[in-house]
C-alpha cells in the first residue's frame, strides 16, 4: 500500500463503478440502462446482490490502477534513469556503473515506508555493489518537512548519511524536530551543523526539484520506488525486490 495525496480521488472510483454496473447490471436483466436508472427491477437486483457492487468496483480500481502504472511506467522510461540520480535531488550511494540500481522516494512519517524499512535495509546491506537514490518526497504535513530538511541537510555529513536515515525511518512515533535532534545526536550527526545546513537555500530548491520529479514520474504518494528501471507504488518486501532485482 501507499500514502497518497489524491486520496480523495477514491470517491469518484466507487462513482464510476456504480454507474457501470447499472449499465451491465441492465444489460443482464435486458434493460436499457436508461430504464435501469429509472426502473426498479436493476435496484432490485443489487439489492438482492449487493456483491456485484463490490465485484465491480474492485475490478474497475484495478483496471485504474493498472492504467496508473503503465503511464507511470512510461513517464519513467521517458525521464531515463539519470534524472532519478541527480544529485540536487538525491542522495547518492554505490558504484555509478552498477546493474542494480534502487530509487526510492519517502516520508519519514508514512506508515508503509517504515514497513518496508526491514526489506530496504536488507537489500542495501547485501548489494554493496548497487546504486541507491534516496529522495526526501514530505506529503504529510510540516513534521515530514522538518524530517526531511534535516535528512537533506545530513548529506553535509555523507558518511553519517544512511544511518541518519535508517534510524529516522525506524521511529515508532512522529518524526517531529525533537526527534529528528535526538536521531542525528545517536548516529553522530554534528547537530550544531545540522540546524545551520538546513536553513541554506539548497535544501528548499532541492525539496522542489524532489516534487517536480515526482510529478513528472506520475508518482503522488509514498514510498515509491524504482528498481532497475521498473517503478512501484506501494510498501516493498524481500519478495518484491527479488522479482524487481536484475541481480
Amino acid at each position: 500500500m501507499k500514502e497518497s495525496w489524491k486520496a480523495a480521488a477514491i470517491g469518484g472510483c466507487a462513482g464510476a463503478a456504480i454507474t457501470l454496473v447499472l449499465a451491465l447490471g441492465a444489460g443482464a436483466l435486458g434493460l436499457s440502462p436508461f430504464a435501469a436508472a429509472n426502473g426498479s427491477a436493476l435496484h432490485a437486483y443489487l439489492v438482492a446482490h449487493p456483491d456485484v457492487l463490490v465485484e465491480m468496483t474492485d475490478r474497475l480500481q484495478a483496471q485504474q490502477d493498472a492504467q496508473q502504472d503503465d503511464a507511470r511506467q512510461a513517464a519513467v522510461n521517458k525521464l531515463g534513469m539519470k534524472a532519478f540520480f541527480d544529485p540536487r535531488v538525491a542522495f547518492i550511494t554505490g558504484p555509478a556503473n552498477a546493474k542494480t540500481t534502487v530509487v526510492e522516494f519517502f516520508d519519514y512519517n508514512c506508515p508503509y515506508c517504515r514497513a518496508s524499512l526491514p526489506a530496504m535495509k536488507k537489500f542495501y546491506e547485501t548489494h554493496r555493489n548497487a546504486r541507491f537514490a534516496f529522495i526526501e518526497f514530505p506529503i504529510k504535513g510540516p513534521q515530514s518537512t522538518v524530517a526531511a530538511r534535516a535528512a537533506m541537510a545530513a548529506r553535509k555529513q555523507p558518511d553519517k548519511y544512511v544511518a541518519f536515515h535508517f534510524a529516522l525511518m525506524s521511529q515508532d512515533g512522529p518524526d517531529d524536530e525533537n526527534t529528528v535532534y535526538s536521531v542525528a545526536r545517536k548516529t553522530g550527526i554534528d547537530v550544531t551543523k545540522l540546524k545551520a545546513d538546513m536553513t541554506a537555500p539548497g535544501v528548499d530548491l532541492a525539496l522542489a526539484r524532489a516534487h517536480t520529479l515526482a510529478e513528472a514520474a506520475g508518482i503522488d504518494g509514498t514510498p515509491a520506488f524504482v528498481v532497475d528501471g521498473k517503478i512501484r507504488e506501494g510498501s516493498m518486501t524481500d519478495e518484491i525486490f527479488a522479482r524487481m532485482a536484475k541481480t
